[in-house]
């Protein structure tokens, strides 16, 4: 008996043995790989969201032949375990993630384990092209998920197809580009979400003579303080002369993000719960976050998420007191773009330990490897493999800091986003 689904019009309806083989492939392929991750963004530079893909590893057979299906499907339930668990619920706050598809409905069951009001399917202009997307497509916008054309310069010129699409790829931000889908928008066509794929760093020679902000240089002080081991009350006194740092200190320190059990009321009590070592970490963290003008919003986020991610990555591999310096590392890997100063300014002002420095400058020392995983992850994932083996972690691990440091990332930007 064939199997045709109500909503192909054309084409030759697949038969059970092959619906039965094609699922006893997906079952028999290996699923072994990595979450990849890129930031999307608004026009004003703000994080909306973050395109995930699957790397698959090579178990035995190159990555190309996991099939499209079992790649979502994948992707989806590894995502869905870290940040929608059945116990917690959605743990993104207001971010969407962007996953590419085919106009294929029959997708949809490996989308279930995520809220279909925070994921958006991206398309490009050939998976719109078939005479059965216009069907396809509205069974997936019916059924609540947004739909983003990528990779295109213009509309499609179907109004039943332009009337489907939520959001729309421009790329860099290309002027021209914008200016047509403004133009687009304002004659009365359909109120679509622009958003900025590929975000173009800031040339560091432009900011070559950048000085450390006022806010900036008390934080550095404060760091500078703790590596000399210096008493409580001398730093307390230091940072009394910015309340407005000391409130975002303790904020930070009480936020979800960290959730010591009680509740932080001083520096003395933060010392004394945490330890130096611990509010280092916080304190570069806020020197991360201090100069807002130097960098667009999304390298904070950057940062900080990268910064997790390094932390959970070399835990149960490296001692505890590692971990502070393994966030740092990750933190302080953009930390020229965070503050508009080039890298050996910021690094002369703060003498970190060497193997710190080591891994930011070279990728190198015993932390390096880690911060040169994350950065594989946050491009195409080409390089996880190796760098995972060759760090005896396994992918599982990587997939679980990556994605616990998205939802810590969205907990410390919503603590320094309230009031």
């Amino acid at each position: 008996m064939g199997i045709d689904l109500p909503w192909r019009s054309t084409g030759r309806s697949r038969s059970a043995d092959e619906v039965v083989d094609e699922t006893a492939e997906l079952l028999l392929q290996p699923a072994t790989g990595y979450v990849t991750h890129a930031t999307m963004l608004d026009l004003r530079q703000r994080v909306v969201g973050y395109r995930l893909a699957w790397r698959a590893a090579p178990v035995g057979q190159p990555p190309a032949t996991m099939l499209p299906a079992q790649r979502l499907k994948t992707l989806v339930d590894c995502v869905a375990e870290h940040v929608n668990p059945p116990k917690k619920g959605w743990r993104l706050g207001r971010t969407t993630l962007f996953f590419d598809v085919a106009a294929d409905p029959s997708l949809l069951p490996s989308l279930q384990p995520l809220p279909p009001e925070h994921v958006v399917l991206c398309l490009g202009p050939d998976d719109m092209a078939g005479p059965d997307a216009p069907a396809a497509l509205q069974f997936l916008r019916e059924h609540g998920f947004g739909l983003m054309l990528r990779g295109a310069q213009a509309l499609p010129q179907d109004r039943a197809l332009r009337d489907l699409l939520t959001h729309f790829d421009v790329g860099d931000g290309e002027p021209a580009l914008l200016e047509r889908m403004q133009a687009t928008q304002a004659q009365g066509g359909p109120p679509l979400r622009l958003i900025v794929t590929r975000h173009v760093a800031q040339p560091m020679a432009q900011v070559a003579d950048a000085k450390l902000q006022p806010e900036s240089m008390l934080i550095v002080r404060l760091m500078q303080m703790i590596q000399r081991n210096e008493d409580v009350r001398q730093i307390e006194a230091a940072l009394k002369h910015d309340a407005v740092l000391t409130y975002r200190l303790l904020r930070h320190i009480n936020s979800p993000a960290i959730g010591p059990g009680v509740e932080i009321q001083s520096l003395r009590h933060a010392v004394t719960m945490l330890g130096y070592s611990h509010l280092f970490r916080w304190l570069a963290l806020l020197l991360a976050t201090s100069n807002a003008a130097a960098s667009a919003p999304c390298m904070t986020r950057k940062a900080i998420m990268r910064g997790r991610a390094v932390e959970l990555m070399g835990q149960g591999m490296l001692t505890r007191s590692d971990a502070d310096n393994l966030f740092v590392v990750g933190m302080f890997s953009l930390i020229d773009q965070l503050l508009g100063v080039p890298m050996e300014q910021v690094l002369g002002k703060i003498q970190l330990a060497e193997s710190v420095q080591q891994a930011i400058l070279t990728r190198g020392g015993v932390y390096g490897p880690f911060l040169a995983l994350a950065e594989s992850c946050e491009r195409d994932g080409a390089e996880a493999a190796r760098l995972s083996e060759d760090l005896f972690m396994g992918a599982g691990q990587v997939n679980s800091s990556l994605l616990s440091a998205m939802v810590w990332a969205q907990e410390v930007g919503a603590a320094e986003a309230s009031d």
